[in-house]
């Protein structure tokens, strides 16, 4: 089993076994379509009551600059709410901050950008997109990507 993937199902497995749930599946019958034990699945629906768990609410938490001055067509154009964080913190959007963690490995603080050429700034982005994250469920930002693109097209 991969890491990050608890049972062994990705989200779209899970959203199908809630769904054979609801149905009345019983968890032999789950288990079996997806060739997985009833207790792994039984793991699954007991770990929340068997109640699904609620779809996770899509955001994007950004600080006060001018690239976010049209957040409310961003919003009407990609269905995902834009917050703001308040002044002076860098806690309230996390994941921003991880990232610039990441890019420290490549460019340590202070770092002249001016000689960097392109196609550096390419490896490094291509390698950062390509590193599994936490926040991600261990998937890749590039993978994430394009599974939102697809599934909006």
């Amino acid at each position: 089993m991969r890491r990050g993937r608890r049972f062994g199902l990705s989200a779209e497995q899970k959203l199908d076994v809630w769904r054979r749930w609801k149905a009345g599946q019983t968890l032999h019958e789950i288990g079996r379509a997806f060739g997985k034990e009833h207790s792994s699945i039984r793991c699954l629906v007991s770990r929340y009551g068997g109640i699904a768990p609620a779809v996770r609410r899509r955001s994007l938490t950004w600080d006060r600059g001018l690239e976010m001055a049209r957040h409310k067509e961003f919003t009407v154009a990609t269905h995902v709410q834009v917050y703001f964080c308040d002044p002076q913190s860098p806690w309230q959007r996390g994941t921003n901050e991880n990232t610039n963690l990441l890019l420290r490995q490549y460019f340590p603080r202070g770092t002249d950008l001016a000689p960097i050429i392109q196609a550096q700034l390419d490896q490094v982005s291509l390698r950062l997109n390509q590193r599994p994250r936490k926040t991600l469920g261990f998937q890749t930002p590039a993978s994430k990507l394009q599974a939102s693109v697809a599934s909006t097209a």
